[in-house]
């Protein structure tokens, strides 16, 4: 059985939900992908998924459906997504739990 490339928090898992119920139109799920930009040149973009794409990779976790783009899975493999909500701002956040085997 393979490990899945992400992980959900209970917090992320909920928004997740509270954001699939904001939809104006049906949705199967949110998908996560990457584009240039942010510290590391990479940031993390997510949408609302109408359909999922032939090479998305498909996470159902915690009661939602989480599409990984094909580019993501690399910079995703490993990471928990958690949600952080202070009093001016909210933001997912993705932490890396990866740990690596060595013999």
């Amino acid at each position: 059985m393979n490990k899945q490339v992400i992980k959900l928090s209970d917090r992320a898992a909920e928004r997740v939900k509270e954001i699939m119920a904001q939809a104006k139109e049906p949705i199967v799920g949110v998908r996560i992908g990457v584009e240039s930009g942010g510290c590391a040149g990479m940031s993390y973009v997510m949408e609302y998924a109408k359909e999922a794409n032939p090479n998305d990779e498909i996470i159902e976790d915690k009661g939602v459906k989480v599409l990984i783009d094909p580019k993501a899975i690399m910079y995703l493999l490993g990471t928990e997504m958690d949600y952080k909500k202070e009093e001016l701002s909210s933001t997912f956040v993705f932490k890396k739990i990866l740990t690596i085997k060595t013999t």
